[in-house]
């Protein structure tokens, strides 16, 4: 479910300004994520690499 457009390079920006109490809908809107695909990428992230490092193939 996505349109293949990158949006990468805005998760961090997304994730400490929401952290500090932003509406995510409100950032969404600023960082120009318009499309339900690129919103939903980023409302339905999980952000699970902190409990998975300690886990990692060498």
């Amino acid at each position: 479910m996505s349109c293949g457009a990158p949006i990468a390079h805005k998760w961090e920006e997304f994730k400490s300004r929401t952290a500090n109490g932003e509406d995510p809908k409100k950032v969404l809107d600023e960082l120009g994520l318009k499309r339900y695909c690129c919103r939903s990428m980023f409302l339905g992230q999980v952000d699970m690499y902190e409990e998975i490092a300690p886990y990692r193939k060498d």
